[in-house]
């Protein structure tokens, strides 16, 4: 369905309006559908991509310049995200034995074990949207995207 459908707009766009009303539009039907999954869980995508970064870690404890670059959102909270996890206990926090100031975050056994109980829902969602594409115009989707971004 054309954007101009769904927004039930009675302008006809530019190429450019329309790119970035496509791409906003498409970020939010994802984002709900996803919000969907996670909604039972008690956590947010926010959380989620905190506990993914720690994963990644391998078992090797990030600090929170770690956490923050490797973010999807740049503008999160990351000490926010840090605690709330941390009463759920997804996560550790503790003070670097060599740099005081300095915050090292673990991931738990109950925050991998929730990550892989998501895993299949996850993978779920993605393939869903991906559904309507071949593995071509996915690859030209991510072409496109990344060089849309790049200012």
């Amino acid at each position: 369905m054309k954007i101009e459908e769904v927004l039930k707009s009675t302008i006809d766009y530019n190429e450019s309006t329309r790119a970035i009303l496509n791409i906003m539009y498409t970020q939010i039907v994802v984002s709900e559908s996803f919000n969907e999954i996670l909604k039972p869980y008690d956590i947010s995508g926010e959380q989620y991509n905190v506990l993914r970064i720690l994963r990644g870690q391998k078992g090797t404890p990030a600090n929170m310049c770690v956490i923050q670059e490797r973010m999807l959102a740049k503008t999160s909270n990351t000490t926010r995200l840090v605690d709330k996890l941390l009463l759920k206990e997804l996560v550790t926090r503790n003070v670097c034995p060599d740099n005081r100031r300095k915050i090292e975050v673990l991931i738990t056994e109950k925050g991998l074990s929730l990550l892989k109980e998501l895993e299949p829902q996850l993978k779920e969602h993605e393939e869903s949207f991906a559904n309507n594409l071949n593995p071509e115009e996915l690859q030209q989707l991510n072409f496109l995207l990344e060089k849309y971004r790049t200012k």
